[in-house]
């Protein structure tokens, strides 16, 4: 019998072309990737070896469509890598990390390739070329120079050693974030209980039923799970010991992090020396609306000074409710802080997220978000259970534009299992591109999530923060699937990663907005809408803690500056850390934790010198949200102008120049202080 074709070997003949999840297996992956390079360096060569003179049409353009197969399997790849893993498939990881990362660097360092984009970039002038073309050269030119090009001899063979090792340190690191995850489990009985909501006890019945043992109760470290026993728990061992657990993961033992990181760091360092520069956030930060390091600082620091003083008075008043609430001096430890603010933040606002849980149904929620996009943008979600997905949670929406014209397909999974990897993302399993015929490929695009699962007869019943959760997401999501790009290294989400999450943190202002929520937010038994007295507690509480949320941020942005800062190998790993969040630590540092080991946001994550960003965004999508408010939240008109400079622009120009011409002007701190309730 002759062996079944890879399905991976051509484009898919599906709806939209959607991946035939049932006919891959593991055993497709490595084949059809190896081949996939072997196609893209053939695609190359025959570049290389066009005899006639170097120009858009047959050097950048022709380098831009390369690599078709491989894109494919890696889209594809990756996404369930994250998703819908097994040992296996994080086996095929390791195997082709160095693969991949050897002909990445094989293209940068190819000098007959460099030399005709070179000569393209040098008579630039003499094409007319559209903005989008003349972003995409200028991408181009600065991918080469900036991953080695100009490199020469001994030098070259040094770069491609430590891009391939650093392809091994990041797959490793994020790896072992996944592997220890999965390994904790607290077993508790009903006597340790206290304080906690029914939807997490029953959560915790369930799972532990699932395991052959009823009668107790199973928690584990995923997000929902942990963050609802932090905030309601009132047994103080029990929130000390999930905190050290949480905090403490990847420190020691098989699936320690902390020599890898130290070498991610320094690898890093060593390739920006390479390539000129003083250390990695020099490199890296070339091609950022920040610039460089200085432009990150800049930011880092107004905001310290402009939060410092707020978040001393919040720690003040949380340790004064703390020590009445208990009726004896308490030191807020960081175990504390979620409990405590948690009654405090119901104290003052008689405000408890949980009794906003049984307004959040899922479904509702599904209505709700997506209904924001039927708003501002005209766009219709249609569930269509024919499209294959790659887990019996995950479903399947085709997305059209108020014309009926088809926009692109969504995919959205929102329950945690242990193939899964924690955390929310939005990803895409192909990207929005015209080909060379014309034709207009819409994206495949995937939201994934870790929220409350449905238990017995409860549904899934989301808190506050989930919902802002699904929001940012869903913006992400929008920002793939409306792109009107050409190229596809330019369309949706492909921008400058300081600019990545306005479309996200934008949909975020929704969530305390009363004309938003009272179009879904019902209660799941007796379908009432969500009473005015609980938006209003929700909209006053919204400030609450902002200036600890931000200082968390910062230090999250300082820790991440630093690693890319260094100027030579870092030895103490942990006093490092120490050392590099003191300008904005809010507790002391406790031993046997650490954040770095588990920051995989800039260790496997893409956000190396980047982590800065999300507050960066913030002061975009404060400033954006107050234009659109001045217009009213769901102002066609207003919604129209961000759609079609920002979402569909993709990164096809500057995102200042995009931003400016949706708002008119540069954005200011002055709306995000507002809506912080630092500035008045």
């Amino acid at each position: 019998m002759a062996k079944a074709e890879n399905p991976l070997f051509q484009p898919f003949d599906t709806h939209n072309a959607t991946a035939p999840f049932s006919k891959i297996t593991n055993a497709h992956w490595e084949e059809a990737i190896d081949r996939a390079i072997g196609l893209a360096r053939q695609e190359v060569d025959a570049i290389v070896n066009n005899r006639a003179r170097p120009d858009f049409e047959n050097t950048i353009e022709p380098l831009e469509r390369s690599g078709e197969d491989l894109n494919r399997a890696l889209g594809l790849f990756y996404a369930l890598l994250s998703a819908n893993s097994d040992d296996e498939m994080m086996e095929i990881a390791m195997r082709v990390s160095p693969k991949l990362s050897d002909y990445s660097t094989s293209i940068v360092l190819n000098e007959g390739l460099w030399n005709r984009v070179k000569q393209v970039y040098d008579d630039r002038e003499l094409f007319n070329l559209t903005p989008e073309q003349k972003t995409l050269l200028q991408n181009t030119y600065d991918s080469f120079a900036l991953q080695g090009a100009n490199l020469q001899g001994e030098d070259r063979e040094t770069y491609r050693r430590l891009s391939a090792e650093l392809s091994n340190l990041t797959t490793q690191f994020g790896q072992n974030v996944l592997k220890e995850m999965a390994t904790y489990e607290i077993w508790l009985t009903a006597d340790d209980l206290a304080g906690l909501p029914e939807s997490s006890i029953a959560a915790a019945a369930e799972a532990a039923k699932e395991k052959g043992r009823e009668g107790e109760y199973l928690f584990t470290l995923d997000a929902p799970v942990y963050m609802a026993f932090m905030k309601n728990s009132s047994r103080r061992d029990l929130r000390e010991r999930m905190w050290r657990l949480y905090s403490g993961r990847n420190m020691q033992g098989e699936y320690s992090n902390i020599e890898i990181l130290k070498r991610i760091a320094d690898v890093r360092r060593q390739i920006a020396n390479l390539l000129g520069s003083p250390d990695y956030a020099s490199h890296s930060l070339k091609r950022t609306m920040a610039k460089n390091p200085a432009g990150v600082y800049d930011l880092l620091n107004s905001l310290r000074e402009a939060y410092t003083a707020p978040l001393q008075a919040e720690m003040a008043e949380l340790t004064r409710f703390a020590s009445t609430f208990e009726g004896a001096p308490v030191e807020i430890m960081p175990w504390d802080y979620s409990y405590y603010s948690n009654k405090l933040k119901a104290d003052k606002y008689s405000f408890d997220e949980e009794a906003l849980r049984p307004y959040f149904e899922l479904n509702n929620v599904i209505d709700g978000v997506f209904g924001l996009a039927t708003k501002l943008y005209g766009l219709q979600f249609t569930y269509n259970p024919e499209i294959e997905v790659y887990h019996p949670d995950v479903k399947a929406y085709d997305v059209t534009g108020p014309d009926g014209s088809f926009v692109g397909v969504l995919y959205t999974d929102f329950f945690p299992r242990a193939s899964k990897r924690p955390g929310a993302w939005m990803t895409n399993f192909s990207e929005q591109y015209v080909d060379a015929e014309g034709k207009d490929h819409r994206p495949n695009v995937s939201i994934v999530m870790n929220f409350t699962k449905p238990t017995g007869d409860t549904p899934s019943l989301l808190t506050p923060y989930e919902v802002e959760t699904f929001l940012h997401e869903f913006g992400h999501s929008l920002h793939g699937l409306l792109a009107k790009g050409t190229y596809a290294s330019v369309s949706g989400t492909n921008v400058y990663r300081d600019f990545v999450e306005l479309p996200s943190q934008f949909n975020e202002n929704y969530l305390t907005e009363k004309e938003f929520l009272d179009g879904f937010a019902r209660h799941y038994q007796t379908g009432d809408s969500i009473p005015q007295e609980l938006i209003d507690r929700l909209v006053a509480s919204q400030q609450y803690g902002a200036a600890y949320a931000c200082m968390r941020q910062l230090m999250f942005g300082f820790l991440d500056m630093a690693w890319h800062t260094i100027k030579q190998p870092v030895s103490d790993a942990v006093a490092f850390e120490i050392s590099a969040v003191e300008p904005v630590k809010i507790f002391a540092p406790v031993d046997g934790t650490m954040t770095s080991p588990q920051f995989s946001h800039i260790f496997s994550g893409g956000y190396a010198a980047g982590y800065y960003s999300y507050k960066w965004a913030e002061v975009l999508d404060a400033d954006a949200f107050d234009y659109f408010k001045q217009h009213g939240i769901f102002d066609r008109t207003t919604a129209d102008s961000f759609r079609t400079n920002v979402l569909e622009r993709g990164g096809s120009e500057d995102p200042g120049e995009l931003y400016r011409r949706f708002r008119g002007q540069d954005p200011t701190v002055d709306a995000l202080l507002r809506r912080d309730g630092i500035k008045k």
